[in-house]
C-alpha cells in the first residue's frame, strides 16, 4: 500500500512590518503646544513672578524699591482694606445671581423655542460685544441719571423705598449708589452667563423631555429632575465667568458709583496709578487672586460637576 502524503497548508501571507515612527512625528505636538506656552510664560508666568516680587519690597519710586520680604505689606493691604474686599464680592455675588436669573429663562428659550428666531436673539445676546466695555458702561450713567425716566419709573412704583431699606439706594437717587454699579455689572457680564448656559442646554436631548412626559411628570419636575441637573456645567461654567472678572472690576464702580462703593479693583488701580505704591498695590491683587481661587475651588467641588462647557 502506498501513503498518500496531504501536502502542507500554503503559509499566510505576511504582514509588512511596521516601521517605528520618527522622531519627528512624536515632536509634532510640542511643537504645536510650543508658542501657547511661550504665550503663558511671557505674558502670565513672568508678570507673576515681577509682582510677588515687588509684593515683598520696600521704598520709594524716588529712591527706588528693593526685595526685603517684607511680607507685613499683604497683613497691613488686608487690614486697611478689608471693607473693599467684602463689598468686592458682595456686588459680584449679587450681579452674578441676577446674571443667572436673567440668563437661564433667555438661554432656555434659545435652546428651546425661540425656532427661526434662534440666530438673531443670539445676536442680539453678542451685540454688546459690539461696542467698548467703557461706553457700555457710560451709557448707564444716562439711563440711571436722576432724571431719567427708568428713574423716574422707579420712584412711581416706590420700588426706590425697598431699595432704600436695603440700603441699595440713597433716597431717590440710583446714581452714585450700590444699586447703580450691581445694574453695570449685571448688564456687562449678562452674556457671558448665558453663552455657556445656551451651549449646555442646547446639548440636552429633547427625548429625555419626552420620557419625563410619559412618565406623567409634571412641567415643573421635569425642569427640576432634568433640565437643570443636566445644564448645570453650563450653570457653574456662567457663574465663574461673570463672577472673577466682576469681583476684580473698577470701571462700574468708578462711573456709577462713588467713594462708598470702591471695590478693591478701584483701590488697586489707585495703588498703582495714583499713589504709586507699587508692594501694596501687587499685595492686593495675590489676597484677591488667592481669595478668588479658594472660593471657584469650594464652589467647584460644592457643585458636583468638573465637566465644564
Amino acid at each position: 500500500m502506498s501513503t498518500l502524503t496531504e501536502a502542507p497548508p500554503p503559509l499566510a501571507p505576511t504582514a509588512p512590518e511596521k516601521k517605528p515612527p520618527r522622531k519627528r512625528g512624536r515632536l509634532v505636538p510640542y511643537w504645536l503646544l510650543l508658542p501657547g506656552i511661550l504665550w503663558l510664560i511671557v505674558f502670565f508666568a513672568l508678570p507673576m513672578i515681577y509682582q510677588a516680587s515687588t509684593s515683598v519690597q520696600t521704598g520709594s519710586l524716588e529712591e527706588g524699591f528693593k526685595v526685603t520680604w517684607h511680607f507685613q505689606t499683604y497683613w497691613n493691604a488686608l487690614v486697611d482694606y478689608w471693607p473693599q474686599f467684602f463689598r468686592s464680592v458682595l456686588y459680584a455675588g449679587a450681579a452674578t445671581i441676577l446674571c443667572l436669573l436673567l440668563g437661564y429663562p433667555l438661554a432656555y428659550l434659545i435652546a428651546f423655542r425661540a425656532g427661526r428666531w434662534r440666530n438673531l436673539i443670539m445676536i442680539l445676546v453678542i451685540a454688546p460685544f459690539f461696542t467698548s466695555f467703557l461706553i457700555r458702561t457710560l451709557a448707564w450713567k444716562t439711563i440711571l441719571a436722576d432724571s431719567s425716566p427708568v428713574v423716574h419709573t422707579l420712584n412711581s412704583l416706590h420700588i426706590l423705598s425697598v431699595t432704600n431699606w436695603l440700603g441699595m439706594t440713597d433716597g431717590h437717587r440710583v446714581l452714585a449708589t450700590p444699586l447703580a454699579v450691581v445694574c453695570g455689572l449685571t448688564y456687562n457680564f449678562l452674556p457671558f452667563m448665558i453663552l455657556p448656559l445656551y451651549s449646555s442646554l442646547e446639548r440636552i436631548d429633547g427625548r429625555l423631555h419626552e420620557a419625563a412626559g410619559d412618565l406623567y411628570a409634571r412641567p415643573f419636575t421635569t425642569f427640576r429632575k432634568v433640565t437643570f441637573p443636566l445644564s448645570m456645567p453650563g450653570v457653574v461654567s456662567g457663574t465663574l465667568l461673570t463672577f472673577i472678572p466682576a469681583s476684580g472690576d473698577y470701571v462700574n464702580a468708578d462711573l456709577l458709583g462713588s467713594t462708598d462703593t470702591r471695590m478693591v479693583g478701584n483701590v488697586i488701580q489707585t495703588q498703582f496709578l495714583r499713589i504709586l505704591d507699587y508692594p501694596t498695590a501687587a499685595a492686593l491683587s495675590f489676597i484677591l487672586m488667592a481669595a478668588i481661587l479658594i472660593m471657584v475651588t469650594l464652589y467647584i467641588r460644592k457643585s458636583g460637576t468638573e465637566d465644564l462647557v
